[in-house]
């Protein structure tokens, strides 16, 4: 029997979350390249729990740090399944932030669905705990950018810069005498913090992400559309309740809300970034100048601190966050997360969606069925810890501060190498992956969005 290296799509498959693609060389290796937890609607988050059928893994290739790239790891180490794990530097140092607080809000989910007689099947226990977490995250081993790694016999990757988060990557994998790339997750060209993701090179597959596979983002710069909304959020008087990730999002609002208060575009607030893990990941972004943009790397030799706007607070207790939310007049909180699924925003929310004045200013993607994409859809009310919440708040929206590529930008990215011989689109809704199949397929390209669970030859 002649065998044959197969791609099957255990995750990010018609849906934007879980990314995890399993690659079986030829010879019986078997690589995963990402493990991301699913997020967003029940139906999505029960396949977190579903038994694992995939068999043991002789490696795994993470993408980058976010969750729903790494946050099935925790379960796959518990289990014996995975020993090795090959990142980037950056994404090492961001997974150690991200890993053991996802396995926290496992506990505390589990807690909290037994307190209050939530959970199908008692007792409610966690995915995977924090301890979980942190076996998983002193198995990482990290490499630089732009240098080929052995990863198990027959299989080598490159990470390549891919400007989405700190440490981000697509990925140059050859097995089989095969050369793959797996995009991850793109970002976007210009953007402050970041370097510009690097050329890819050509391929005979790939795996394309489609997040914003029919959409294009706005052409009005970022800052400028953060400049009005602070502007108008003051003038209505009530806080200003920012929710956005604490890795990537959040440190691009601290870079820009710097330059408009240095440009006295805003005036000069009291900003609170209302989260112990955005208070230490914002010191990485200035720790890895392999990942830094011109603009970034200026102010530095400059001695200029860059993430630091004149009356930013960091809070990292939760008895500070709890005042906080006492707080009188206006004032601005970023708080995880960032589609509102849970984090200290919700308390944020909870409190002060009820305000006319106050304004909720939605600064990236919110997925299917998440509070934030209900927010977004104009909900009059929102379930929240229990409880129906009135919304009627001022709620606003921002694409430009989107980390992902759109679809003109990937089409740049693209236009870097000669068509790949197969592409399969991943990492997108249904409608964006159409959008982005015919697109290409108008080309003459070879291009599928595989259904999940399919596999294919490569």
């Amino acid at each position: 029997m002649l065998y044959v290296a197969t791609l099957t799509f255990l995750g990010a498959a018609q849906t934007v979350t879980g990314s995890r693609h399993l690659l079986t060389t030829a010879a019986g290796k078997r690589v995963l390249v990402d493990a991301g937890l699913f997020q967003g609607r029940r139906e999505l988050r029960d396949r977190n729990w579903a038994a694992w059928t995939a068999g043991r893994l002789d490696a795994v290739i993470l993408t980058h740090a976010h969750i729903d790239h790494t946050g099935f790891l925790p379960r796959l180490v518990a289990q014996g399944l995975a020993d090795r794990i090959v990142c980037t530097l950056g994404t090492r140092d961001l997974a150690a932030l991200l890993l053991p607080d996802s396995g926290h809000l496992q506990e505390e989910d589990a807690r909290l669905a037994n307190q209050r007689g939530w959970s199908r099947h008692q007792p409610a226990l966690p995915l995977y705990t924090a301890a979980a977490a942190q076996d998983a995250v002193r198995r990482l081993q990290a490499y630089p950018f732009d240098k080929p790694v052995d990863v198990v016999d027959g299989v080598s990757v490159t990470f390549r810069r891919a400007g989405h988060i700190l440490g981000s990557a697509f990925l140059d994998v050859r097995a089989d005498g095969k050369r793959l790339l797996f995009s991850g997750d793109l970002g976007r060209y210009g953007t402050p913090l970041l370097a510009d993701p690097a050329r890819p090179d050509p391929a005979d597959a790939l795996l394309l992400e489609c997040t914003y596979g029919d959409r294009l983002h706005p052409q009005e710069p970022a800052a400028d559309q953060l400049a009005r909304a602070i502007n108008d959020a003051a003038k209505r008087g009530g806080p200003l309740l920012i929710p956005a990730f604490a890795i990537g999002r959040t440190q691009e609002l601290l870079f820009l809300w710097r330059r408009l208060e240095f440009e006295q575009r805003i005036p000069t607030v009291q900003l609170f970034v209302d989260s112990p893990m955005a208070t230490d990941a914002t010191p990485l972004y200035l720790q890895h100048p392999e990942d830094q943009s011109e603009q970034v790397r200026e102010l530095l030799k400059q001695h200029v601190r860059p993430l630091n706007p004149s009356r930013l607070t960091f809070v990292r207790g939760g008895a500070d966050s709890a005042r906080l939310l006492e707080k009188p007049g206006f004032f601005a909180v970023i708080a995880a997360s960032g589609m509102a699924t849970g984090g200290r925003i919700l308390a944020h929310l909870e409190r002060h969606l009820p305000n006319p004045n106050a304004t909720v200013l939605l600064v990236g993607y919110q997925a299917e069925e998440t509070r934030g994409r209900r927010l977004l859809e104009g909900a009059k009310e929102l379930k929240m810890r229990g409880r129906m919440v009135p919304v009627r708040a001022q709620v606003q929206q921002m694409s430009g501060f989107s980390a992902h590529a759109d679809w003109a930008e990937e089409e740049r990215w693209l236009s870097g190498a000669p068509p790949p011989g197969r592409v399969f689109l991943v990492h997108g809704e249904p409608a964006a992956l159409e959008a982005q199949r015919a697109r290409l397929a108008d080309r003459g390209w070879r291009v599928e969005a595989p259904q999940p669970g399919a596999t294919v030859e490569v």
